[in-house]
């Protein structure tokens, strides 16, 4: 079942035309209209009761009994390294929601890595989800992976992509993997980009139509996530050590970059992931941490599931001061509309800075003076609430 189709409805306009919903005229007349009589046959018809939502139901009963830092601890997703799964469950003990394998995670057969992904887990009402990035090709976690790659797939038809992320949610859902990190949406057709490998599309009407396949192809094997909104294609440089940026304006990016990502919205993506990618015409800041980008993935897209973070590390890594602070970058995120944050830690977090205590406490804090209304950070914890319920019934 689609995340999408759980989380309460957001303002929808659609996604390849984008054009605006506007409110319909008020009629004429009276300024207090005699209401119509009611027919006999309506006022007799009783008004149906809605049904019963379990999942909602036990992700409301869960929430209340949640503290802010708890909440907080609910948006983290996490990496160690090693196949020792002691780490990985101590994370998890901490109340996040997720964790990420890295290549360093991965063990020498299936059955290995799905004895560690059921290690992992503490909670028997509520799976910590585990996510990794299988792309195929350049970027793949797995060694018995046999799918073909976004490369390979380029130039052949969207079939071909369903049937390769079929197979990939295959042996994902084997191994106990819930998340897939692993449709890039992003398009170029620049063989200097460093993306340009991972893409499924020179093109954007060809990459959408691969992007939808992709989705479709994952089905319910995996939570199929588009990566990396707004799009990399179009912002030269490497987000691992750098902010790229765009020259797009908005209407430039929604007549090409953005079909690729509306299409596996369309097509049933659970979750989308943000870049740190700057475009300038549209907001200073990465997407990441802009309210802009998630407001138009929201409303012009109409993305209802979970938004994640691109690894919030990689932001330390570009050197520039203000993104020093792994709180501040934290608070920024789930400000602007992040839901799940993610980051790929070495075996001492400390090193970065960072602690699971340290986050959820700052994130508490910020909720506390208002830099994140308490509604946005419940908003963000009922959908990864939900996310994670729906993967345990």
């Amino acid at each position: 079942m689609r995340l999408r189709r759980i989380i309460g409805a957001v303002a929808v306009v659609a996604a390849l035309t984008f054009s605006g919903c506007a409110g319909s005229p008020r009629d004429g007349g009276a300024a207090n209209p005699r209401p119509a009589e009611p027919s006999p046959t309506a006022s007799a018809t009783p008004t149906p009761t809605p049904p019963a939502d379990p999942v909602a139901d036990w992700v409301a009963e869960r929430m209340a009994g949640l503290s802010l830092e708890q909440k907080a601890a609910a948006l983290l997703m996490l990496h160690a390294p090693g196949v020792d799964p002691a780490p990985l469950r101590s994370l998890a003990e901490q109340g996040i929601s997720g964790l990420i394998l890295m290549g360093d995670n991965i063990p020498g057969t299936p059955a290995e890595l799905r004895a560690l992904t059921d290690a992992v887990q503490p909670d028997p009402e509520a799976r910590v989800l585990i996510g990794i990035d299988e792309e195929g090709g350049d970027v793949q976690r797995l060694p018995w992976d046999d799918a073909a790659g976004a490369y390979a797939l380029q130039q052949q038809p969207p079939e071909a992509t369903r049937a390769a992320f079929a197979r990939r949610g295959e042996l994902l859902a084997q191994a106990g993997v819930d998340v897939n990190f692993g449709i890039v949406a992003d398009v170029t057709a620049d063989p200097g980009s460093f993306i340009s490998g991972r893409v499924l599309g020179t093109d954007p009407v060809g990459a959408a139509e691969r992007v939808a396949a992709a989705v479709a192809g994952e089905g319910d094997q995996a939570r199929s996530t588009l990566k990396h909104f707004p799009g990399h294609g179009a912002a030269p440089g490497d987000s691992h050590t750098s902010v790229p940026s765009a020259p797009l304006t908005l209407d430039e990016w929604r007549a090409g970059a953005a079909l690729p990502f509306a299409a596996g919205v369309d097509a049933g993506a659970d979750l989308v992931m943000t870049g740190h990618l700057v475009y300038p015409a549209v907001d200073p800041a990465p997407a990441s941490l802009s309210p802009a980008w998630h407001r138009i993935l929201r409303d012009e897209l109409g993305f209802e599931g979970v938004t994640v973070s691109d690894d919030l590390l990689m932001l330390q890594h570009n050197g520039l001061p203000e993104y020093a602070d792994p709180n501040e970058n934290a608070i920024r995120a789930i400000a602007a509309g992040t839901d799940l944050l993610l980051y790929v830690l070495p075996a001492d977090p400390s090193e970065f800075g960072i602690s699971v205590a340290g986050l959820t406490g700052a994130i508490a804090e910020a909720v506390r003076a208002g830099r994140i209304p308490e509604a946005r950070l419940d908003d963000a914890v009922e959908r990864v609430l939900t996310l994670r319920r729906l993967e345990t019934v």
